[in-house]
């Protein structure tokens, strides 16, 4: 059922976008994370891809 409300949609996009991943462990994160909340690593945080399309 897609989403109507243009507000909603874009609260929508926001959470499914903008968020940082672990690259030791693959937990997702806030975006204003320091470190990982699941192995509490600093150095391994990273911006999730926000391409959107077919991958390569």
């Amino acid at each position: 059922m897609p989403i109507a409300d243009p507000v909603k949609r874009q609260i929508a996009m926001q959470r499914r976008l903008y968020f940082k991943i672990c690259m030791h462990c693959g937990a997702k994160n806030s975006i204003s994370a320091k470190r990982c909340r699941k192995c509490k690593r600093k150095d391994a945080l990273r911006l999730k891809n926000r391409q959107i399309g077919p991958k390569k």
